[in-house]
């Protein structure tokens, strides 16, 4: 799980553009959203191309993802349960 908890985290670094920030400085119960990381509704667009093209996962539904996407801790877990790739 660590491991995967780094990989997504270097993922959403490369994917966003998040110049200055390293995996280490991403906390895994840290909100990605709001005062968090300060992610936005086109982040979310891309996390959601990220899940389905690393890991096979298609968000059928937006609301979904205000769940999934609430930290590393809760991407991580979604991703195990139901990844394909």
């Amino acid at each position: 799980m660590t491991a995967l908890k780094e990989e997504l985290k270097r993922q959403i670094i490369e994917v966003l553009h998040l110049e200055d920030i390293t995996p280490a400085d991403i906390q895994d119960e840290e909100a990605l959203f709001g005062e968090g990381l300060g992610l936005d509704s086109i982040d979310a667009l891309e996390l959601i191309v990220l899940m389905d093209k690393t890991y096979g996962i298609k968000l059928a539904d937006p609301k979904k993802g205000r769940d999934i996407f609430q930290s590393i801790d809760t991407m991580v877990a979604y991703i195990s349960e139901h990844r394909t790739k």
